[in-house]
């Protein structure tokens, strides 16, 4: 008896006699920062998404990699992993990208997140929500064409108004004023603690704690 005793516990410790309750894909969340990649596009209002991607990488030590549809890196946050993509597709064509990286990670769409332009909301302001249209967001637009549904989460990060009619595109391809940088930035670390407070936090609460902040 004493032999079997001492057998089991050897095995349970080799790992033999223990099973994880959570498989690893459960873990992951795909975070999306919509924007336009090159030189051209840096520092835009259109690249909101780029930048709060880059604060998250930042703040973890993580570098992106150039990988399919998009460049790509993962962080780990409080036992979480958050696979961090920026799409190479282009605006209009960001489904794709968010489609595949879905696939590819086995991640569900409740365990993603997009952040995006929005000039409807004020300029630094942060909404968080857990689905909606596209607002005539192109990126968007793409990423409900492409999945077959809207109900996706998502953060919108206000790029303000402050063009005249009929110059939106200059105005959203354009770049920040220094007095804008000087109301963005500190929103987009807000930003990007909420996308790390939404993987534990959940939906709900990110939403209260964040929204209009």
């Amino acid at each position: 008896m004493k032999i079997t005793v001492l057998f089991n516990r050897l095995f349970k410790t080799a790992g033999g006699g223990t099973k994880k309750t959570e498989e690893p894909d459960t873990m992951k969340f795909l975070i999306t920062g919509l924007g336009n990649m090159g030189p051209d596009y840096e520092g835009t209002r259109h690249n909101i998404g780029f930048d709060v991607l880059d604060q998250l990488a930042a703040e973890k030590d993580a570098n992106f990699e150039v990988m399919r549809y998009g460049d790509v890196t993962r962080i780990k946050h409080r036992g979480k992993i958050l696979v961090l993509l920026k799409p190479s597709t282009f605006m209009n064509l960001s489904g794709k990208a968010v489609r595949y990286w879905m696939e590819k990670e086995n991640i569900p769409i409740e365990r993603t997140m997009t952040i995006a332009d929005d000039v409807a909301i004020p300029l630094g302001t942060i909404r968080i929500k857990k689905k909606g249209s596209d607002g005539g967001h192109n990126g968007l637009a793409d990423i409900i064409r492409k999945l077959g549904r809207s109900d996706f989460p998502r953060l919108r990060f206000g790029i303000g108004d402050d063009f005249p009619k009929g110059a939106q595109v200059h105005y959203v391809l354009s770049r920040w004023s220094d007095e804008e940088l000087n109301i963005i930035k500190p929103q987009i670390k807000k930003a990007a603690d909420s996308i790390l407070a939404f993987p534990f936090m959940g939906i709900d609460k990110a939403m209260n704690l964040y929204n209009n902040k």
